[in-house]
């Protein structure tokens, strides 16, 4: 069901938008057959025409980002809460997403405090030999101890007052933020349990707001715009 609801955004803005938000889920070099699975499905359920929707495939530039979007400081803060939770959303936040996080936000004119906080969960990378596998070099990141609760709060704060305005948007968060924790899963060998994965939910100190996001969008695809979202739950 496609919402009549009006959106303050034109398609451009939210073509770019979206383009932005898959700029920073790609920062990492990867952009594997699911991704690009997910993108068309997108394309297809936004109701993008076929002129907005084969752009999302391409990366953007934080400058022609922030011509597109505009001035306006709002919805440059919107954007940068939207980029903030896909980069969080795998639960590793890394060095080159905070680069490209800091670019979009100087490209907008902004100094956002509450980025400095997220700064605190970045994951380093550690050495791996020249030969290591694809594998290993995914896995090669140190997790820093999660920090005291105060410290992110300006950052959870932050990202907590975020408002969905758009049913294209809302679509795509529900699509990109999963409906429950996880990962979580035992591994077993000759029948006794070897290894425990905690859900991604014990990973991710922003988890909460990354579920609110959600919450929040979906609650506006069925309150503002009468839709069905039976499929996202």
């Amino acid at each position: 069901m496609i919402s009549v609801t009006r959106s303050p955004y034109t398609n451009e803005q939210i073509a770019a938008w979206l383009r932005g938000l898959l700029t920073i889920a790609w920062t990492d070099g990867h952009y594997d057959q699911e991704e690009q699975e997910l993108i068309a499905e997108l394309t297809k359920e936004l109701a993008f025409s076929d002129a907005d929707g084969s752009v999302l495939y391409k990366s953007i530039e934080p400058k022609e980002l922030a011509e597109i979007l505009g001035g306006d400081e709002t919805i440059a803060e919107n954007f940068l809460r939207t980029a903030v939770l896909v980069a969080i959303a795998d639960g590793v936040y890394s060095t080159s997403e905070a680069e490209l996080l800091h670019q979009f936000s100087d490209a907008f004119g902004l100094r956002v405090k509450a980025l400095q906080a997220l700064e605190h969960t970045i994951c380093k990378p550690i050495e791996t030999p020249a030969s290591a596998t694809d594998e290993q070099l995914a896995s090669a990141l140190v997790s820093p101890p999660h920090p005291h609760p105060d410290v992110l709060y300006p950052i959870k704060d932050w990202l907590d007052r975020m408002e969905i305005h758009d049913p294209r948007l809302a679509r795509f968060i529900c699509k990109m933020v999963p409906p429950q924790c996880p990962f979580e899963r035992d591994i077993t060998l000759f029948g006794r349990k070897i290894v425990h994965i905690p859900p991604l939910c014990k990973l991710n100190p922003l988890y909460e707001q990354l579920v609110g996001l959600r919450f929040r969008a979906l609650s506006y695809l069925a309150d503002e715009c009468k839709e069905d979202v039976s499929e996202y739950i």
